[in-house]
C-alpha cells in the first residue's frame, strides 16, 4: 500500500488550514508586516525594495513574487490591510474600553496609519487609482467613527450631537500626514476633549 501524505489524509494544521496553506497564509503575514515596518521607517520610500522587505521577512524573493508580483501589489497590500483593519479595530475597542477611551485607542490607530499611509502614497503613482481606492474605503471607515461615536453619546462620554460625517474633516490631519508619535498623541488629545460630552 502507498503510503498517504498528509495533504491527501485531508490533515490539517492547528490553524483549521491544510498546512501548504497555512505556510502561504503566515508568509503572507510575514511579508506585509516586514512591508509595513520598511514602509513606515523609510525617510526615502525608494529605499524599500522587495530585496528588503523579503530579507526582513525571512522569506525567499521566490515566496515574496508568488505573493506579490510587483511592489505595487504589495503596498496596495499593505494599504488594504491596514484599513480593514483600522475598521475592525472600531467594533473591537468599543466592546472592550469604555468609550473615550475606545475612541482615543482608535484615534491612535488612525494616526499609525497616516504613517504607513505616507509610504503608500508615494508608490501608488495614478491619482485616480488612489481616488478610486479613498472612495471605495470611506463609507466603512465612516461606519467605524459612527460605532464609536454612538457608544459614547449612549454612555453619556461623548457628544451625541456629532456624527462621523462631522468628525471626518477633522481627523484629516491624523491620517493625511505623518506626525511623529508624541505629536499625534497631543492632537488626539485635543480631538477628544472636543468630543467629550459636558458634565452635568
Amino acid at each position: 500500500m502507498c503510503p498517504v501524505s498528509s495533504h491527501a489524509s485531508g490533515r490539517l494544521s492547528a490553524s483549521g488550514q491544510p498546512p501548504q496553506r497555512a505556510d502561504a497564509a503566515r508568509n503572507r503575514e510575514r511579508l506585509l508586516g516586514a512591508a509595513r515596518a520598511e514602509l513606515t521607517a523609510a525617510d526615502d520610500i525608494s529605499a524599500v525594495t522587495m530585496q528588503s522587505v523579503a530579507k526582513k521577512a525571512g522569506v525567499g524573493q521566490g515566496t515574496l513574487y508568488r505573493h506579490f508580483p510587483t511592489r505595487e501589489d504589495l503596498v496596495l497590500a499593505v494599504y488594504h490591510a491596514d484599513v480593514e483593519r483600522l475598521i475592525a479595530a472600531a467594533a473591537e475597542l468599543s466592546a472592550t474600553h469604555p468609550p473615550r477611551e475606545a475612541m482615543r485607542r482608535w484615534l491612535t490607530e488612525l494616526a499609525a496609519y497616516g504613517r504607513v499611509k505616507r509610504g503608500v502614497s508615494r508608490v501608488v503613482l495614478a491619482a485616480a487609482t488612489r481616488q478610486a481606492i479613498s472612495e471605495r474605503w470611506r463609507p466603512r471607515v465612516l461606519d467605524a467613527v459612527q460605532v464609536l461615536l454612538d457608544a459614547g453619546a449612549r454612555a453619556g462620554e461623548l457628544r451625541g450631537d456629532l456624527d462621523a460625517e462631522d468628525l471626518w474633516p477633522l481627523l484629516g490631519f491624523l491620517w493625511q500626514e505623518p506626525l511623529p508619535e508624541e505629536r499625534a498623541r497631543r492632537l488626539v488629545g485635543v480631538v477628544l476633549d472636543g468630543l467629550t460630552a459636558p458634565l452635568g
